[in-house]
């Protein structure tokens, strides 16, 4: 694309331009190639009113009309599939293949899901019969949600909070991140021509500390759900304490994966490989430390790295493409600062940055690329085990026995997800009590059902999403007691 895309805030079902507009560039290419509104505290202020003023409505349609309209969203959306996903690609940095199979996909699934999930769930309630009064409950929605998701699965999680709060009555105002803006775009066109009532669901744009800010500080935006790094949500958490917000907090991870000797192991290396690298490494539930077994330690890791060095890393667009960009520039630097720092410290780049040459095609030479890179011969307090890098970057080392390995891989604040590859399906239930994981996927990863909870534990987050737990967290229950 040539010509400048502009991304406008969404507001009262209409696009409305901004004072500001901030860069957004093409990882790939290092151009700019979008203008996106950089709101002000005053332009959230306009998005929260307007979703005030549509709340009563909306709250009191029946769920199986708001239903019937999420359905007709998710249609209009796989009838552009390809569009979406070419966007979301050039946006993100990711492969459009990836797009194509993963991202877009589940942005309609999330619709669908939670478009039928609802159906069920707010229309049940609980009675309790006594001798001389009738309770029961009620599920009501909450009010205005305040939505902020991050850059790496851009529309995959947007859709992941707006879908359930939506569903459940409440009205929405969203903010994308800064970075990856422009996919939302076309989904706000869907909500136009699906017919989303005015001031049901509003897209504000901007940074972080800006328009972030005044939305999680909002006097009248009762919830907040948040999707990105552990020290952004602590400053959430700590900045809208005051106001007794709910809050829902998916933040960063520094997950193991731990691999007995008993293993399927062609099997174990190739997950581990898309564990490790799919998405570029941007995805919080990536793999970044990988504990094997001393007696097939040498065997995997001769394996994997020529697994990783086999990866293609290059333009999006081409279809053999498995690695895409990195999301900016800054990105790139801090994620090539650890496996720098992992040398000087002396451990062993076994593939990757700085071992083997990155050849990429003219338009790409500027781009923000970083090769699967697999470092070992370093020690559990190494910055890269403890950190989340959050880049095709991961750190594969030896272990003896269960004991030794569940308090390796408990050593470190974050508690998101963990793979544990064994046939033995007692230590299976011997370990998962011990480790400090939210998720535990055996001999697989991201087989993700949605009517299960998905968080964090630890540093990695508050609150569960997913199924019922969405919807506990987008409505309040009220107990109704009718004396006879």
């Amino acid at each position: 694309m040539s010509q400048l895309v502009t991304v406008n805030n969404f507001i009262d079902g209409k696009f409305v331009t901004t004072k500001e507009y901030l860069d957004s560039f093409d990882p790939s290419t290092g151009q700019v190639w979008a203008r996106v509104s950089n709101s002000s505290a005053d332009e959230v202020d306009t998005a929260v009113q307007a979703a005030e003023k549509a709340f009563p409505q909306w709250s009191v349609t029946p769920v199986e009309q708001r239903s019937k309209l999420m359905l007709k969203i998710a249609d209009l959306i796989e009838a552009r599939l390809d569009e979406f996903a070419e966007v979301e690609s050039h946006d993100q940095g990711k492969p459009v293949s990836l797009a194509k199979r993963i991202d877009i996909p589940r942005l309609i699934h999330n619709f669908r899901y939670f478009a039928t999930y609802c159906l069920h769930d707010l229309n049940s309630s609980t009675v309790q019969l006594e001798a001389s009064a009738t309770n029961y409950t009620v599920k009501c929605p909450v009010g205005v949600a305040g939505l902020i998701s991050p850059w790496n699965l851009p529309l995959y999680l947007l859709s992941f909070k707006i879908a359930p709060a939506i569903a459940c009555g409440n009205t929405v105002v969203a903010k994308p991140s800064e970075m990856t803006s422009v996919s939302t775009q076309l989904l706000c066109q869907v909500f136009q021509e699906a017919g989303v009532p005015k001031g049901v669901i509003n897209i504000v744009y901007g940074y972080g500390w800006t328009a972030g800010t005044a939305l999680v500080e909002h006097p009248r935006v009762p919830l907040i759900s948040f999707t990105g790094g552990t020290a952004t949500g602590e400053v959430i958490r700590k900045s809208a304490a005051h106001l007794n917000k709910r809050f829902s907090l998916e933040l960063g991870g520094k997950n193991p994966a731990i691999i007995f000797d008993d293993c399927s192991f062609e099997k174990c290396v190739e997950t581990t490989i898309r564990s490790s690298f799919v998405n570029q490494g941007e995805v919080c539930l990536c793999t970044s430390r990988i504990f094997v077994q001393r007696g097939i330690y040498e065997k995997f890791l001769e394996a994997f790295v020529a697994k990783a060095k086999a990866l293609v890393v290059g333009d999006p667009k081409d279809p053999n493409t498995f690695c895409g960009a990195l999301i900016s520039k800054q990105h790139r630097e801090k994620v090539v600062g650890y496996i720098e720092g992992a040398r000087s410290g002396g451990a062993t780049i076994r593939c990757g940055h700085g071992v083997e040459h990155l050849s990429l095609p003219d338009r790409c030479q500027n781009g923000y690329f970083v090769q699967p890179t697999v470092i070992s011969d370093l020690p559990d307090s190494a910055p890269a085990m403890m950190d989340e890098i959050f880049g095709p970057v991961t750190c594969v080392v030896p272990f003896d026995d269960e004991a030794e390995v569940i308090q390796r891989a408990n050593s470190v604040r974050y508690g998101l997800c963990a793979t544990l590859w064994t046939e033995n399906v007692s230590r299976v239930h011997r370990m998962s009590p011990k480790l400090e994981s939210a998720t535990i996927w055996v001999n697989c990863w991201l087989v993700r059902d949605l009517n299960m909870p998905f968080g964090g534990m630890k540093d990695s987050g508050t609150g569960k999403e997913g199924g019922k737990y969405s919807t506990e967290f987008f409505t309040q229950e009220k107990t109704i007691c009718i004396q006879h």
